[in-house]
């Protein structure tokens, strides 16, 4: 009897265990599509690993570790393994900002090449399409899309707006309007979109969030350059969280819908340099909005915002970040945590 108690006890600890996390390991320039994924044996794309990834047991986390390189889309990766809140898909770096041998040249790029690749509302062309709760992406850096047939270029989309859990963190998000735009750097609808330690420089838009946005945060990131607006933003549903941002020489800070006075609250921030702060998106255009309600905390608008770019010697190891007498540098703004 002592041995079938024990037995039975051993089958219900199996049972009841938690899955294991697993993790999917990418190199775009040694790996191979037809490999397992493992540590030594890695695939060539993102798409792959997707797939790998949608091939484990349910309910198991995946960590999906990206390889220094140029990681280039052919066509939008859609990321629809379904997660749980317990057990998310994380697309990360192999390599972190915040670990000691850390260098820009580290941070995995992905760049689309495609053509127009989604026809939901217009044509336009997406990076990486989020269809599943529960998505994180981190220490990556975006680029814009360079294909002449592409008007509008968005990196990271979540189309579906009953749609939870969307973590964004410690990225670049870098177009260049001339050559390589980016329309809106993050596209979005749902619940639980949040982003923290990004930096958005020469974008059309930062944040593009509209239908059904609850449980929002943007904390300690930079906007920079954007020549349309930091962020547009759609229906309000609180918990609402701004904290620790800088915008800076923008077109617009904030687009509303039209008639609408959500109760925005803006907390330790810098916005210097905009052609206009608050404003509204009409039938036709953006508009200067002259009555709003929103609140601000510790918000300036004094002092000059001086990054640290690129020059002689190269990419400097915190570029796009304050300069040490910038104004905002006491923020901790950028991609940095520690």
């Amino acid at each position: 009897m002592h041995k079938l108690s024990y037995l039975l006890s051993i089958i219900l600890l199996l049972a009841v265990r938690p899955l294991q996390a697993q993790t999917v390991y990418v190199n775009a320039a040694t790996g191979n599509d037809a490999a397992d994924g493992k540590v030594a044996t890695p695939v060539a794309t993102l798409q792959r690993a997707i797939e790998l990834a949608k091939a484990f047991k349910p309910g198991e986390s995946v960590t999906i570790k990206l390889a220094p390189g140029l990681y280039l889309l052919r066509d939008q990766v859609v990321i629809d393994k379904r997660n749980t809140e317990e057990e998310w898909l994380t697309i990360e770096a192999a390599s972190m900002p915040d670990d000691a041998d850390w260098k820009p040249a580290q941070m995995p790029v992905i760049q689309s090449i495609s053509a127009n690749n989604n026809k939901t509302q217009f044509q336009h062309a997406v990076g990486l399409l989020v269809a599943a709760d529960h998505v994180r992406i981190r220490g990556i850096k975006f680029i814009g899309n360079g294909n002449p047939e592409v008007q509008y270029y968005y990196p990271v989309n979540r189309k579906d707006s009953t749609l939870t859990g969307l973590d964004i963190s410690q990225c670049y998000f870098i177009g260049e309007r001339n050559s390589a735009p980016i329309q809106g750097s993050i596209w979005a609808h749902g619940a639980g979109i949040h982003v923290d330690h990004c930096i958005f420089y020469g974008t059309k838009n930062a944040l593009l969030l509209f239908m059904a946005i609850r449980d929002f945060s943007l904390k300690n990131s930079i906007i920079v350059g954007a020549y349309e607006s930091a962020v547009w933003f759609g229906t309000f549903h609180e918990p609402f969280v701004f904290e620790n941002n800088i915008v800076a020489d923008s077109e617009y800070l904030w687009l509303r819908a039209e008639k609408t006075y959500p109760k925005y609250r803006f907390k330790n921030c810098l916005f210097s340099g905009m052609q206009h702060e608050m404003g509204y998106y009409g039938s036709n255009a953006a508009l200067p909005a002259d009555s709003n309600a929103h609140s601000e905390e510790h918000v300036s608008r004094t002092g000059k915002l001086l990054l640290s770019e690129v020059a002689t010697k190269g990419l400097p190891h915190d570029y796009l970040h304050p300069l040490p007498n910038s104004a905002g540098k006491e923020l901790n703004a950028g991609i940095f945590k520690k």
